[in-house]
């Protein structure tokens, strides 16, 4: 093995990744001209099913329609894999009758697809086709043909798949987020699909982490300074909410307005006097995701989560950090 010195490694990297971005620049001159019509009638077939979308193939295009598969299904449209090869082996009665087939293949001549095709045609299962080979054995079949331009593959000897996957990869994509808008699927539908990990913490409710009833900092309007300063001690976070005698929200003080006017006499002061009187309030049903979002965008640490003026939580940076939203 003759070791690369780091400029040509380096050089590599940058040259592979050129290579691709070349495919995928082809990619989206072909959707903006004769792909676009096809791509459209793919997306109005899947939205239109009432089953699943079975996509399969073999090889490396089997390994990017697992990952197809498994976005789509993350996405809101009920989807799996079928290996090419297993469905001669029984596997072809996992599809049926509503279903949508999504077959994968450069080529479109991958001999392992022949009884995938010829069950979906036999039994009228709408094939979708993704392959550079317009005149295939895959394209000739297909319902619907998503013709992949030809692209230079990275590999230096035009033989591993490494852009014609990327070019699959970023169609599939393209399918998955053109369904999720078009089945109007919520940032709380997604949360169904994904309650683990960080993704799954991104997703919970600012109403299921926040502190409330008595973990609130509350007091009064009219509450000197002194006694406020010791709720924003005893509570640990960093704020005191001010509320009027109806318990409306009336504003806060932060460790940010005392900074503000440090150079005042506080003992002599009334939170009236101090607090900021139109803080960031969000609801209870915001996801943490976008409460993280506008505690960095305006630079606080806290945000008061209020339901019909009345404040009825908190939620503090450090609360998300510790479901692991960031």
């Amino acid at each position: 093995m003759t070791v690369m010195d780091d400029e040509s490694i380096a050089g590599s990297a940058l040259a592979t990744v050129s290579t691709e971005t070349a495919g995928l620049a082809a990619v989206m001159k072909a959707l903006q001209g004769d792909m676009a019509a096809a791509f459209v009638a793919a997306v109005r077939l899947v939205a239109a099913s009432k089953g699943r979308v079975i996509v399969t193939g073999l090889g490396k295009s089997g390994h990017i329609g697992t990952k197809i598969a498994a976005t789509l299904a993350s996405t809101g449209t009920p989807a799996f894999f079928v290996h090419a090869a297993e469905a001669n082996h029984g596997d072809l009665g996992m599809i049926g009758a509503g279903d949508v087939l999504l077959a994968l293949s450069w080529s479109g001549e991958t001999a392992e697809l022949a009884g995938i095709l010829n069950h979906s045609r036999r039994f009228r299962i709408p094939l979708i086709a993704l392959t550079s080979g317009k005149n295939s054995a895959l394209g000739r079949q297909a319902d619907v043909l998503l013709l992949l331009p030809r692209a230079e593959e990275a590999c230096p000897h035009g033989l591993a798949p490494t852009t014609s996957t990327m070019m699959q990869l970023a169609l599939g994509d393209a399918l998955a987020v053109a369904l999720l808008q078009a089945r109007h699927f919520t940032a709380s539908d997604f949360k169904v699909f994904h309650p683990g990990g960080s993704l799954g913490a991104s997703l919970r409710y600012v109403g299921d982490i926040m502190h409330k009833g008595a973990e609130m900092p509350l007091v009064k309007t009219g509450t000197l300074m002194p006694e406020a300063m010791k709720v924003l001690a005893a509570k640990h976070l960093g704020c005191v909410v001010v509320v009027d005698g109806k318990g409306k929200l009336a504003g806060i003080v932060t460790d940010g307005d005392l900074a503000r006017n440090i150079t005042r006499d506080l003992s002599k002061l009334h939170v009236d006097d101090v607090m900021t009187r139109a803080p960031k309030t969000v609801k209870p049903d915001m996801i943490a995701a976008a409460a993280i979002a506008l505690l960095q965008d305006h630079q606080i640490s806290a945000l008061l989560v209020a339901e019909a003026g009345k404040p009825v939580g908190i939620v503090h940076f450090h609360d998300l950090l510790r479901i692991g939203t960031a």
